[in-house]
Order: structure tokens, then sequence, then C-alpha cells
């Protein structure tokens, strides 16, 4: 087995995750190390999107401590919090992109938002070439299938090179052999280093791609033992 390098880029010790004024995780224990790929998984409503809210620093930290790529989440500052974003790449399950721009104007917005001044045009063609979707960059959203646009999204979060990518149900809008390409792409960046975690309700996807499991339920999330078997309701 490969060792790990020493720092996770997120970790949890002991933290209780909250939605709104209402704690949905009592006790998080998550280390996730470069490389990793991690699944959180769990019923509608257990706490898995509440996590990465966490993660972002959208949902404050309940009790406990975690970091995630260096930021303390306990004790982070407005100010520090688009620098924490920077550092990590976020995809969602709609794809979120700006539907008045061309492809090529979202990524070049994104990139102007957090501080690039110098090779733009070059940082996006790197990106839309390591998803498949270089030829895309005059396109408007509209213009492209489900799967494109989420390629896109995914090349959106490639953008500032983060240390993770946060995937929240990113096939859930697609067909099984359109997901089945998204995962495959998720598979191959990280492979390249990058660490993945990604919340999903379909047992196929994360029994086909294999990595660690996190299960959340009766307000707990804990990772899966490869013995045990992993309760089939998991799954709509």
């Amino acid at each position: 087995m490969e060792q790990k390098e020493s720092q996770p880029v997120i970790s949890f010790s002991k933290a209780d995750i909250i939605n709104g004024e209402t704690t949905v995780i009592y006790g998080l224990d998550m280390d996730v190390f470069p490389g990793d790929f991690v699944y959180i998984v769990g019923k509608v409503g257990t706490g898995k999107t509440s996590i990465i809210r966490t993660i972002i620093a959208e949902n404050k930290l309940g009790k406990g401590s975690a970091s995630a790529c260096g930021f303390n989440l306990a004790t982070i500052t407005e100010k520090q919090i688009p620098m924490l974003r920077r550092s990590m790449g976020v995809v969602f399950q709609d794809f979120q992109l700006l539907m008045d721009r061309s492809i090529e104007e979202n990524l070049s917005f994104v990139l102007h938002a957090t501080g690039w001044k110098e090779e733009i045009s070059r940082r996006i063609e790197e990106v839309l070439t390591a998803v498949g979707m270089e030829k895309k960059a005059h396109k408007m959203p509209h213009q492209l299938s489900g799967g494109e646009q989420q390629r896109i999204a995914i090349a959106r979060a490639l953008l500032n090179k983060p240390k993770v990518i946060l995937a929240d149900e990113p096939t859930g809008n697609l067909d099984n052999e359109t997901a089945d390409g998204i995962m495959r792409l998720l598979t191959d960046i990280n492979k390249e280093g990058t660490a993945i975690v990604m919340v999903t309700h379909n047992r196929g996807i994360f029994e086909k791609y294999k990595g660690r499991v996190m299960v959340c339920k009766d307000e707990t999330c804990k990772e899966h033992i490869d013995n045990e078997a992993i309760d089939l309701s998991l799954t709509v």
C-alpha cells in the first residue's frame, strides 16, 4: 500500500456538523490525504452536503476541530474564506454555469475573480483539454449536453490547480452512460494526485469506482470497513 503524505488536506476530529441551527452529524472523524478518493454516502437528509458546506466554510463548525487546505475551520475569518475556496475546486449537481456567457467567458470570469492577471487563455485551454472540451470554448452553456456542462464545471474546478475537488452529487442529473464518463474523468484527475471528496447516493458508482467510503446515518458519519456490508437502503 502506498504511504500517505503526512499532512491531510482535510481533517475533522470529533467535529459536530451543523445545518442551520441543527446538528446533523455528531463526532465526525475524517482525514483526507493527497491522492485520496473519498465517497460520502447516505440517505437524503443525513448530513452529506452539510459536510461539504462545512469544508468550504459556508456552514459554521460545531464542536470539535477541523481544517481544510491549511485553514482552521473553527476560527476562519470572512476575509480568509475566499482564499480557502481558491485552494479547492467544487463541482455541483446542477453545474452552476453562467448561462449568459460562453464557456471561455465562464472560465475567464473565475480566473479574474481569483486574481489571475496573465496566461488566462493558456490556463483555459489547459483545463478544457484536460476534460476533453477544448473545442467547446466558444459555445454557450445551453448549447451543450448535461454531460458536457458537467465536464465544463469540472474544468472550472481545476482552474486554480486545487489540492482537493469537492463533488456534490456530480452525476445526479445525468444518465448512466454520461455519469460513467464523468466518473472516469474524476478518476483520471485523482490519479494525478488531486484528492476528491464526492457525495453520492448511487451505490453503483461507489462500488464500480473504488475509494474510501464514509457512511452517514443515525446522526453519525463513519468510515465503512471493507468486510462489512453497506446498508442497501442507502440508495434511492
